[in-house]
């Protein structure tokens, strides 16, 4: 099945460098100055600050649980939430399987839809221990991770990451060939969020580079040097699915043509990986064959060959895939 973008005709040749800006502080005067500073100034250090408090409570209340429960409690909680209150995600999740899957029988589309469902809810709760895994490695089953290791050796690396499984995991699979990469870091919306995420990373031993047009410079540098960059070229971006392609127009508007980009101008081997859940809290890690860019061949060319790379193994996992709740076609 075939999804055509609306504007498949415009033949994009730039892509487009996306700048990050980080959310004002509201001061008091802000909230003298009409009725859009009050209501900026009471979301920011009220509203906001009561979901901050209870996103903080829950992230350290989880972590007195064992790992399993917390696990087994973010898929009872996404089951549940998902469907009632992120209908809109929820909607796009079922196009998106109908589109992606149309071999299944309309039952089976909902089996996977209630599945994907709970391994959301899982990734939100498994954030509380998910760094537990660095003292728990037998609950990690690796394969071809030689394959990044000798590619790490040999000189400046892109690690190609999926968002399937629990990608929190990379950095601790990583740790166990001594390799601590330099990663593209969008903070999560909330400031609580955001201060869990890059805490629960750094932890990890991940090292960030800037959001965005920012990080391209650092990350050039890094590479040029020999370094080791990671970053996912799966993604969602304003509801939408950027990458894969999934047999639409190809584009330079994602992390495929940056990740492309990267290898050749530094000369790095880009490596892909993924993880996918076995059962419960358990992971299978599985390195990919390295990609090598051939000499002289067009950009768009590199860029299907990424794509045709990580776009069957997504396929094929839609019940574990972060951006399922993405559409295909802009809104």
């Amino acid at each position: 099945m075939t999804i055509e973008e609306p504007r498949q005709a415009e033949r994009i040749t730039k892509r487009k460098a996306w700048t990050f800006a980080s959310e004002e502080r509201p001061s008091l005067a802000d909230a003298f100055s009409g009725r859009e500073g009050l209501r900026a100034f009471w979301r920011y250090w009220v509203t906001d600050n009561l979901w901050n408090l209870a996103h903080l409570s829950g992230h350290f209340g989880m972590k007195l649980l064992p790992m399993d429960a917390c696990s087994n409690l973010g898929a009872a909680l996404g089951l549940f939430a998902m469907p009632r209150f992120h209908k809109v995600a929820s909607r796009r999740a079922q196009e998106t399987i109908c589109a992606l899957r149309p071999d299944l029988n309309e039952a089976e589309q909902q089996a996977l839809f209630r599945e994907n469902c709970r391994a959301q809810g899982r990734l939100m709760t498994e954030f509380s221990v998910v760094n537990r895994l660095q003292n728990n490695r037998d609950r990690l089953t690796f394969h071809g991770l030689d394959i990044i290791d000798d590619a790490v050796k040999a000189g400046p690396v892109i690690i190609v990451g999926m968002h399937l499984g629990n990608w929190e995991v990379g950095p601790t699979v990583l740790q166990r060939i001594n390799v601590h990469p330099h990663a593209f870091y969008l903070p999560p919306r909330g400031r609580a969020k955001a201060w869990i995420a890059e805490r629960v990373r750094s932890k990890a031993g991940l090292r960030f580079l800037p959001p965005g047009a920012e990080g391209i410079r650092p990350a050039i540098k890094i590479l040029k040097n020999g370094g080791v960059v990671s970053t996912f070229c799966d993604e969602g971006f304003g509801g939408f699915i950027r990458g894969p392609f999934f047999d639409r127009k190809p584009h330079l508007e994602g992390n495929l043509a940056i990740a492309v980009r990267l290898a050749r101008m530094t000369g790095a081997t880009i490596c892909p990986w993924y993880n996918l859940r076995t059962e419960g809290f358990r992971f299978e890690c599985r390195a990919l064959t390295p990609i090598k860019l051939p000499p002289g061949a067009r950009q768009l060319d590199d860029i299907l060959m990424l794509n045709n790379t990580i776009e069957p193994v997504i396929r094929a996992n839609l019940d574990q895939w972060y951006f399922l709740d993405n559409s295909l076609r802009p809104e």
